[in-house]
Protein backbone atom coordinates (compact mmCIF):
# COMPACT_ATOMS: atom_id res chain seq x y z
CA UNK A 1 0.00 0.00 0.00
CA UNK A 2 1.24 3.54 -0.85
CA UNK A 3 1.85 5.88 1.74
CA UNK A 4 -0.78 8.92 2.55
CA UNK A 5 -0.08 12.90 2.69
CA UNK A 6 -1.65 14.25 6.20
CA UNK A 7 -1.72 17.44 7.65
CA UNK A 8 -2.01 17.67 11.24
CA UNK A 9 -1.22 20.22 14.17
CA UNK A 10 1.50 18.88 16.91
CA UNK A 11 1.79 20.90 20.02
CA UNK A 12 1.19 24.09 18.02
CA UNK A 13 3.32 23.43 15.16
CA UNK A 14 1.99 22.61 11.56
CA UNK A 15 3.48 18.75 9.97
CA UNK A 16 2.87 17.29 7.02
CA UNK A 17 4.11 13.90 6.63
CA UNK A 18 3.49 11.06 4.19
CA UNK A 19 3.22 7.96 6.61
CA UNK A 20 1.91 4.16 5.78
CA UNK A 21 -1.41 3.28 5.95
CA UNK A 22 -0.72 0.76 8.82
CA UNK A 23 1.27 3.30 11.11
CA UNK A 24 -0.46 3.64 14.56
CA UNK A 25 -0.52 7.82 16.43
CA UNK A 26 2.03 6.59 18.45
CA UNK A 27 4.25 5.06 16.18
CA UNK A 28 4.05 8.44 13.96
CA UNK A 29 5.02 10.72 17.47
CA UNK A 30 7.69 8.52 19.03
CA UNK A 31 9.14 7.44 15.50
CA UNK A 32 8.68 9.91 12.97
CA UNK A 33 8.36 12.63 14.84
CA UNK A 34 10.84 11.64 17.64
CA UNK A 35 8.82 12.67 20.37
CA UNK A 36 9.37 9.96 23.17
CA UNK A 37 7.36 11.13 26.25
CA UNK A 38 4.16 9.07 25.23
CA UNK A 39 5.05 5.31 25.86
CA UNK A 40 4.04 1.70 24.62
CA UNK A 41 3.58 -0.16 27.62
CA UNK A 42 0.68 -2.67 26.68
CA UNK A 43 -0.21 -1.70 22.82
CA UNK A 44 -3.40 -2.85 23.04
CA UNK A 45 -5.10 0.68 25.06
CA UNK A 46 -5.20 -0.89 28.36
CA UNK A 47 -2.82 0.71 30.63
CA UNK A 48 -2.99 4.64 29.30
CA UNK A 49 0.78 5.48 28.84
CA UNK A 50 0.46 6.59 25.40
CA UNK A 51 -2.00 8.55 26.04
CA UNK A 52 -2.28 12.06 23.87
CA UNK A 53 -5.06 14.50 23.73
CA UNK A 54 -6.45 14.52 19.76
CA UNK A 55 -9.50 16.89 19.07
CA UNK A 56 -9.85 17.66 22.49
CA UNK A 57 -10.20 14.27 23.66
CA UNK A 58 -7.93 12.35 24.93
CA UNK A 59 -6.89 8.84 23.59
CA UNK A 60 -4.96 6.12 23.85
CA UNK A 61 -2.12 6.56 20.48
CA UNK A 62 -1.24 2.66 20.67
CA UNK A 63 -4.77 2.06 19.15
CA UNK A 64 -5.84 5.24 17.00
CA UNK A 65 -4.46 4.75 13.22
CA UNK A 66 -2.27 7.81 12.17
CA UNK A 67 -4.39 8.54 9.49
CA UNK A 68 -7.21 9.46 11.73
CA UNK A 69 -4.97 13.15 12.67
CA UNK A 70 -5.22 14.27 9.63
CA UNK A 71 -6.76 17.88 9.89
CA UNK A 72 -6.28 17.28 13.76
CA UNK A 73 -4.53 19.53 16.83
CA UNK A 74 -2.73 17.07 18.89
CA UNK A 75 -1.35 17.06 22.15
CA UNK A 76 1.10 15.50 23.70
CA UNK A 77 3.41 15.75 26.95
CA UNK A 78 6.14 18.01 25.33
CA UNK A 79 3.14 20.49 24.26
CA UNK A 80 2.21 20.98 27.76
CA UNK A 81 4.98 23.28 28.66
CA UNK A 82 5.96 26.67 27.74
CA UNK A 83 9.40 27.08 27.57
CA UNK A 84 11.20 26.31 30.13
CA UNK A 85 8.19 26.62 32.55
CA UNK A 86 6.47 23.49 33.15
CA UNK A 87 2.51 23.20 33.13
CA UNK A 88 1.33 23.28 36.43
CA UNK A 89 -0.11 19.78 36.21
CA UNK A 90 3.84 18.64 35.86
CA UNK A 91 4.94 21.22 38.33
CA UNK A 92 2.03 19.28 40.78
CA UNK A 93 3.64 15.86 40.08
CA UNK A 94 7.15 17.00 40.84
CA UNK A 95 6.26 18.79 43.87
CA UNK A 96 3.99 15.99 45.33
CA UNK A 97 6.21 12.47 44.43
CA UNK A 98 3.19 11.62 41.80
CA UNK A 99 5.27 9.65 40.07
CA UNK A 100 7.58 6.60 41.01
CA UNK A 101 9.49 5.39 37.78
CA UNK A 102 7.92 7.79 35.21
CA UNK A 103 6.86 5.64 32.71
CA UNK A 104 3.14 5.72 33.24
CA UNK A 105 3.55 9.86 33.83
CA UNK A 106 3.17 11.48 30.90
CA UNK A 107 0.02 9.07 30.15
CA UNK A 108 -1.88 10.12 33.64
CA UNK A 109 -0.60 14.50 33.34
CA UNK A 110 -2.48 13.82 29.92
CA UNK A 111 -5.38 12.32 31.31
CA UNK A 112 -5.24 14.84 33.93
CA UNK A 113 -5.19 17.82 31.79
CA UNK A 114 -7.89 16.77 29.76
CA UNK A 115 -9.86 16.23 33.01
CA UNK A 116 -9.24 19.75 34.44
CA UNK A 117 -9.74 20.86 31.10
CA UNK A 118 -13.49 19.71 31.65
CA UNK A 119 -13.42 19.68 35.09
CA UNK A 120 -11.30 22.92 36.67
CA UNK A 121 -12.83 21.71 40.55
CA UNK A 122 -13.34 17.70 40.43
CA UNK A 123 -13.70 15.89 43.24
CA UNK A 124 -11.71 12.89 44.14
CA UNK A 125 -14.04 10.28 42.98
CA UNK A 126 -13.96 12.75 39.70
CA UNK A 127 -10.25 12.54 39.57
CA UNK A 128 -10.02 8.40 40.52
CA UNK A 129 -12.53 8.49 37.03
CA UNK A 130 -10.61 10.69 35.04
CA UNK A 131 -7.69 8.33 35.17
CA UNK A 132 -8.98 5.08 35.32
CA UNK A 133 -7.43 4.22 32.15
CA UNK A 134 -3.97 4.55 33.27
CA UNK A 135 -2.08 2.04 35.02
CA UNK A 136 0.75 2.66 37.01
CA UNK A 137 2.79 -0.53 37.95
CA UNK A 138 4.96 1.20 40.86
CA UNK A 139 2.62 3.19 43.33
CA UNK A 140 -1.12 3.16 45.21
CA UNK A 141 -2.11 6.18 43.33
CA UNK A 142 -2.38 8.02 46.05
CA UNK A 143 0.33 10.44 45.25
CA UNK A 144 -1.21 10.72 41.62
CA UNK A 145 -4.83 11.81 42.98
CA UNK A 146 -2.89 14.60 45.39
CA UNK A 147 -1.01 15.93 42.61
CA UNK A 148 -3.82 16.42 40.31
CA UNK A 149 -6.08 17.86 43.23
CA UNK A 150 -3.41 20.49 43.90
CA UNK A 151 -2.74 21.49 40.33
CA UNK A 152 -6.87 21.55 39.84
CA UNK A 153 -6.13 24.15 43.23
CA UNK A 154 -3.12 26.09 41.48
CA UNK A 155 -4.68 26.59 38.02
CA UNK A 156 -7.57 27.96 40.09
CA UNK A 157 -5.45 30.54 41.45
CA UNK A 158 -5.27 28.31 44.93
CA UNK A 159 -9.05 28.62 45.78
Amino acid sequence: MENRVIKFVLNGESYELSIPPWRTLLEMIREDLKLTGAKEGCGQGECGSCTVIMGGKSVNSCLVPAMEADGQEIVTIEGLKDGDELHPIQKAFVERAGMQCGFCTPGMIMSAKHLLDHNPDPTLEEIKEGVSGNFCRCTGYTKIFESIGAAAKSMKGGK
